[in-house]
């Protein structure tokens, strides 16, 4: 036993060393790149032997660490197998191949551990986007400032024009419109009247809200976002890499030979030669090159995959997941359709609309302003907001109306029938409908509707025809809208008015039934099914945390690059596969003929395995030049 002192002095070194992993990895690296220089330039074999030998011991210092880790809870690990290989490679002088393969395992590493430090940002980008403080009604009857924390159940609170609701709970006084976008991803914001529920985290972009609290802090729909996260990014950091499952199974079975012919031969030369020639830095670095080569095939095309997990997962998935709004379409609402009622008099009739909407700060306003931007403005005299309802105000000695159906039928405009039977169609096609009227007649219809991105029918068909059998919408929009989209893509399994926690207990019940699923999404609400799911793939349109959730990124924000990613990542599995078939092909004809024949030696092994590993990175390569057709 060592003393108390020397254990905390040695937990203490071997901490600083895996702190230090990245490091090492770079160090690493450059040695490895002078010991090249000084091999072809300056023609000195021995100062390439020393840099490659430090290259070495170096790299092996964290491997042999972690390996000696898993070895104490009872686990043969991947590290294990190349530390065996690498110290093999030393004892016989093949200093270049235990230089590469401990750096090329580091570099793996690397890339893993970057892509976790993603995923704790976007956490903690998520925690900062959450409400600090509420005003809450005092029992003098004012409102005072504190901290959210402080708010519980039942306490009455005041929500302003431009602030996040800090609880989810229900409107008791006031009216105004909300941008949900975090919680249902709409990006419309939604009128909210007495009796309309509000979550945590949403933004009052127009009114006066009054609320009492339903649920608060840890409780609130926002908060269930952060934990349904972090919970599913546990859940997958459990899964074991591709490499440590052959791993568990291979490095016992070449120890266990080893131990056999020393036990028969009592020769312990043959049984480190065994040792050596079954590790072979073919079967280590077969899987990292594979996943290098296939990672920059990928983002060639504008798709990044955040590691060989991820790219042994994708190849297994046979459900897609599709949220609506940003995903399946623009996210960006347009005009539609345009109905005329009074064709003479159409250009004036629109300046009288844009120069009315320009005095609004609104979505809808803006959408119309930027469809109609070739448009005249003209001087407005008068104008009111009605809550609820659209604007009406006077301009050039015209009394403007604007606004939906309710609206000018409340201020008695003439509506003829024509206009019903014009909104009734829109409407049923998902459209939101603003009417304008002059001087009390109804002269223009506009039909608002978010828009199918291009290629996404086409795209499906791919995927239909690349063996993905399953496809689902989960929308926080209405059914109706949900099904007027999926009736235009052919996808019969579709649900509206889910919240974040609904698509992961959605997602939860088809992976149990054996599913493999992935998720397409792009909003803060998307960001626990994205986890959650055995693949998350987002837009680079969308937000940060959807992006840093995600296991893949579309960087060109374009569905094309969607069936490529699906069939790269299985020819990448595939390359995988035939890499570590030629490298057990080798071990197996390597150990055979050194037990049973006299002509197989150290010399002749490792001129074999020297070519095993030529042969598997010349097979890797091969996927840089991967055609999609």
């Amino acid at each position: 036993m060592l003393p108390i002192t020397d254990k905390s002095r040695c937990e203490e070194m071997v901490y600083k060393i895996l702190r230090k992993k990245h490091l090492i990895t770079l160090i690493s690296g450059i040695l490895i790149v002078m010991s090249f220089i000084s091999k072809n330039l300056v023609d000195h074999e021995k100062l390439e032997s020393i840099l490659l030998i430090c290259a070495s011991l170096l790299g092996l210092l964290p491997i042999m660490i972690q390996a000696f880790q898993a070895l104490k809870i009872k686990v043969v690990s991947i590290e294990l197998l190349v530390t065996i290989a690498v110290i093999g490679a030393l004892i016989i002088s093949n200093f270049e191949e235990s230089a590469i393969v401990t750096f090329l395992f580091l570099f793996g590493a690397y890339l893993e551990q970057r892509t976790l430090s993603k995923t704790h940002s976007a956490i903690k980008e998520l925690i900062e986007m959450a409400p600090e403080s509420a005003w809450r009604l005092t029992e003098t009857g004012d409102y005072e400032e504190v901290d959210v924390n402080k708010v519980r159940v039942g306490d009455k609170l005041l929500v302003k024009t431009g602030n996040k609701i800090p609880v989810d709970g229900v409107v008791i006084f006031g009216e105004g419109y909300i941008n949900e976008a975090s919680i249902t991803g709409e990006s419309i914001p939604v009128h909210k009247t007495i009796g309309c529920k509000v979550y945590a985290g949403t933004i009052v972009d127009n009114g006066s809200l009054h609320i009492i609290a339903e649920r608060v802090g840890e409780n609130t729909t926002f908060s269930k976002i952060i934990e349904l996260i972090e919970e599913a990014q546990d859940a997958k950091s459990h899964a074991e890499r591709f490499i440590d499952k052959f791993a568990k199974y291979y490095t016992p079975l070449v120890l266990l030979i080893a131990f056999i012919v020393y036990l028969v031969s009592l020769n312990i030369e043959l049984a480190i030669t065994i040792l050596v020639l079954g590790c072979p830095g073919a079967l280590v670095i077969g899987i990292p090159v594979a996943n290098v080569a296939g990672i920059g095939r990928g983002a060639k095309s504008g798709i990044l995959f955040k590691g060989s997990d991820v790219i042994n997962a994708f190849n297994k998935v046979d459900t897609m997941i599709f949220d609506k709004t940003g995903t399946l379409t623009i996210g960006k609402p347009q005009v539609n359709e345009i109905r005329v009622y009074d064709e003479d008099n159409i250009q004036y009739i629109k300046s009288l609309l844009v120069s009315i909407e320009r005095t609004v700060d609104h979505p809808i306003a803006k959408t119309i302003i930027d469809y109609f931007k070739e448009t005249n403005q003209l001087s407005v005299q008068e104008v009111n907001v009605v809550k609820g309802g659209g604007l009406k105000g006077i301009i050039d000695n015209n009394h403007i109306i604007v606004g939906n159906l309710n609206f000018l039928e409340k201020e008695g405009v003439a509506i003829p029938d024509i206009v019903y039977k014009d909104v009734k169609e829109l409407m049923l096609n998902g459209h939101t409908i603003v009417l304008v009227s002059v001087n009390g007649l109804c002269r223009l219809l506009i039909g608002i509707r978010d828009q199918i991105r291009p290629t996404v029918k086409n795209e499906l068909t791919n995927l239909r025809k690349s063996g993905i059998k399953h496809f689902v919408v989960l929308s926080g929009d209405n059914q109706g809208s949900v099904n007027l989209l999926t009736k235009d893509l052919g996808i019969t399994e579709a649900y509206g008015g889910m919240l974040p926690e609904d698509k992961v207990k959605y997602i939860d019940n088809l992976q149990k039934q054996g599913r493999k699923v992935a998720f397409v999404g792009d909003g803060v609400n998307d960001s626990p099914s994205l986890a959650r799911a055995n693949i998350g793939i987002a837009l680079e349109s969308g937000t940060d945390v959807a992006i840093e959730t995600s296991d893949v990124v579309l960087i060109n924000n374009d569905y094309n690059s969607l069936t490529l990613a699906l069939k790269l990542s299985r020819r990448i599995v595939k390359t995988m596969k035939q890499n570590i078939a030629m490298a057990l092909i080798v071990v197996t004809m390597l150990l055979v003929s050194l037990i049973f024949s006299d002509w197989m030696n150290m010399s002749i092994g490792m001129f074999v395995h020297e070519a095993s590993i030529l042969a598997v990175i010349l097979n890797s390569m091969r996927l840089l030049k991967y055609k999609h057709k």
